[in-house]
């Protein structure tokens, strides 16, 4: 009869003098970004902020997503800064947000580029500028938005899991509110579509010229009206239409799941059939409860909606989607209350989002990939 044989270590087996060997026979750890992988980003007030970037590169996030910008054009003078800034911490801007809101409202500029109003083309040049600038000093997204108004006004907070601060959208607490003079003339949805088409036509010759993606979020909320004028990207034939109006790797959708479960539909299949087509500038990773389709739903943590997040991610690794993820809409929670608010992006609500996406992205590089 023999005795049980009891497993050991592979180092165990080689004997106590054993020369120690700094290559271990099975991988440890956990999967990291690199070029082929998705990265995570968050929001960056101010890129030449040290205070900011240490805060934002503790939590292990080494791509920004700036949004506090001015009007267009941005110079190399204005970009290059804030580029020389981040490197020193071994950071880089993946993504610039163009100022579509201000002040509470549409910014005026860019109301000429969605309603054809004369000036339109002085703006588009002035971003076309933009793009060239951007390809000078390397950063590789510019994101847009494309609404008449949005419909920022059917949101009210609710208390959620454990009474943090949820976003309830309905769109009964706005569809009877009157257009707003700033705004001008209320808009159809086919008018909208046609400035939509020239504003394409124009600024992606120029993307595909100096290397820089233009990503445009879909309407958020994405509610069929706002403010007596027709919303377009607010499903997924718009979507579609996007796509194929000008169809170029460089014409792409900052993809929301969250939006996707909104506007009724699958995020899987949807994500799908962008990540599949290379048709993907940003994804915005977060969760939501729809209860009627555009209508009526609530934002929820990412552990907690209708979207099968760690589904979603897989379908970012498989399709080898490499640029930013963002784990974005943070939660309400007490915790962050009584902090400043240049703190404020890099809280624990942005804490838990991050943390919850590189799990996701981490298990999925592990499952699909073997890392």
């Amino acid at each position: 009869r023999f005795a049980p044989r009891i497993h050991q270590p592979a180092f165990a087996q080689q004997g106590p003098n054993a020369p120690y060997s700094p290559t271990p026979q099975k991988r440890l750890g956990q999967p990291q970004e690199g070029p082929d992988t998705p990265k995570i980003t968050i929001y960056m007030n101010n890129p030449l902020d040290d205070a900011e970037a240490i805060r934002i590169k503790q939590l292990g996030v080494d791509w920004v997503d700036v949004s506090a910008v001015p009007a267009q054009p941005w110079g190399v003078e204005y970009l290059q800064p804030r580029v020389d800034a981040l490197k020193k911490h071994g950071m880089h801007i993946g993504i610039m947000m163009m100022r579509w809101s201000y002040q509470g409202g549409l910014d005026p500029e860019m109301n000429k580029i969605v309603r054809g109003l004369p000036g339109r083309d002085e703006e588009i040049a002035k971003i076309k500028q933009t793009i060239v600038n951007m390809g000078k000093v390397g950063i590789p997204v510019l994101e847009w938005n494309f609404y008449t108004h949005r419909a920022t006004d059917g949101y009210r907070q609710m208390p959620g899991r454990g009474g943090a601060g949820y976003s309830d959208f309905n769109y009964d607490r706005m569809k009877d509110l009157p257009p707003l003079a700033a705004d001008g003339a209320v808009q159809n949805y086919e008018d909208t579509w046609k400035h939509l088409t020239y504003f394409l036509k124009e600024v992606i010759p120029v993307a595909e010229k100096n290397n820089v993606v233009m990503s445009v979020h879909a309407n958020d909320p994405p509610s069929p009206m706002s403010r007596g004028s027709a919303q377009v990207l607010n499903s997924f034939s718009d979507w579609k239409r996007l796509v194929e109006t000008v169809n170029s790797p460089f014409n792409t959708l900052t993809w929301d799941c969250g939006v996707t479960r909104e506007i009724g539909e699958d995020p899987v299949v949807v994500g799908e059939w962008l990540a599949s087509r290379n048709r993907i500038g940003q994804v915005h990773f977060r969760n939501v409860i729809m209860r009627k389709p555009r209508l009526d739903y609530v934002e929820t943590f990412p552990d907690d909606g209708e979207v099968d997040m760690y589904e979603v991610m897989k379908v970012l690794v498989r399709n080898n989607y490499k640029r930013l993820i963002f784990p974005e809409h943070p939660r309400a929670l007490e915790t962050d209350k009584l902090l400043p608010r240049e703190a404020q992006t890099t809280n624990s609500g942005w804490a838990y989002n991050v943390g919850h996406c590189r799990a996701m992205l981490q298990i999925a590089l592990r499952e699909l990939r073997g890392l």
